[in-house]
């Protein structure tokens, strides 16, 4: 029976897997890129500081080889001596363990980035099942271990025969120098074939953060489902995203329903379409659209209206034209201006007439509509 092809790890891990993964620790880390930035800072550091490390070393075996009669008969003193000789240790490996200290940071961080993740120390039970173990060890990253093993004493075996091939004669004049001339030379030509071989761990660090790059990206593919899973616990299940929306709906259409009493006028088809529209002149430029609807919502429109006194006009191709032209809370459009201004006119004009303010408005027969806000269907 075929496999399900949903259950195959085929594809690319998505942003938050690899934030997730980010947060466990799991990011690609190679120990010979590291290792190798270790020994090569390591033996630059004592290749520069040589001499300075031996002269203090010679004025610390000279200080405690050259003692006085006091010193040697007194405890007190040769513990101060003791502890002076310590300190002078120690003062002289500051520069050595400072640069250790940064190398052991940089080479780290320089795949993979700064991170540190208290769930990458938690202890796994399958860290300490032997099967996950033989797993491992017979597995892909177990052979490349293998490899590169192998590598490394390759690379080092070989380069340590070349560098004694090239500096044979140089090695051999040492036999004929002065003492102290030959330990300088013989110092020098140790420090440079420490380097060397140093450096050579670069070669095993080439091919080591690649594959680790690929093996980390290999570990964090997904399945089709396993993405699927994901879009669910990120988004939501449908139906309680389609409960949330209605919801939302409906609280939006409750708002929409209070706002319909402050409104001036209402704009109908009759009975397709209602818009509740707001104007003060000292307080708005433009009217704003209040409220709006199709079918049942125009009907609780206009029975809200009618409750509460808001003047019902009906107009159809000036609402079909708010209807489709002008959102919730925002101002009617330009083109717009003229008609809506027409049917303002006529409802402050009925309500001053009511009070027993001037005449009769005439309802303004032919209200004028652009041709390119006309929506007659």
């Amino acid at each position: 029976m075929a496999e399900d092809s949903s259950q195959e790890k085929t594809e690319e891990p998505t942003p938050k897997r690899l934030e997730k993964a980010r947060e466990e620790g799991q990011v690609p880390r190679s120990r010979e890129l590291t290792t190798s930035v270790l020994l090569l800072g390591g033996t630059i550091c004592l290749f520069i500081l040589g001499g300075y490390i031996t002269e203090r070393m010679e004025a610390i075996m000279r200080f405690n080889l050259s003692l006085d009669r006091n010193v040697v008969f007194d405890t007190n003193l040769m513990f101060t001596q003791l502890g002076e000789s310590i300190y002078d240790g120690l003062y002289i490996l500051v520069p050595i363990f400072a640069v250790l200290a940064l190398a052991s940071i940089i080479g780290p961080i320089s795949l993979g980035g700064w991170l540190f993740s208290a769930k990458s120390l938690a202890p796994k039970g399958s860290r300490m099942n032997p099967l996950s173990g033989l797993k491992r060890m017979f597995g892909v990253k177990g052979l490349m271990e293998l490899l590169k093993s192998v590598g490394k004493v390759s690379v080092i075996l070989i380069l340590l025969i070349v560098i004694l091939l090239a500096q044979q004669e140089d090695i051999l004049r040492l036999a004929y120098q002065d003492v102290n001339v030959a330990l300088e030379n013989s110092m020098v030509l140790s420090g440079i074939a420490a380097i060397i071989l140093a450096a050579s761990t670069i070669l095993i660090a080439i091919v080591d953060v690649p594959f680790q790059i690929w093996d980390n990206s290999r570990k964090l593919k997904m399945s089709m489902q396993e993405i699927k899973d994901e879009m669910k616990d990120s988004e939501g299940k449908p139906e309680v995203k389609g409960r949330i929306r209605q919801l939302q709906r409906e609280m939006a259409q409750n708002r929409m329903m209070s706002n319909v009493p402050e409104a001036d006028v209402v704009i109908t088809n009759p009975t397709h379409f209602a818009c509740a529209l707001k104007y003060d002149p000292n307080n708005m430029a433009t009217p704003i659209l209040l409220a709006k609807g199709g079918d049942n919502i125009a009907f609780k429109i206009r029975e809200i209206a009618k409750a509460n006194g808001v003047e019902i006009i009906e107009s159809p191709q000036l609402a079909r034209a708010i209807f489709y032209t002008t959102e919730i809370d925002d101002e009617i459009p330009a083109g717009l201006y003229m008609a809506v201004a027409q049917v303002l006119a006529y409802v402050f004009g009925l309500r001053n007439f009511r009070r027993g303010q001037g005449e009769k408005p005439m309802f303004p027969k032919d209200v004028s509509i652009p041709p390119d806000m006309r929506y007659d269907k």
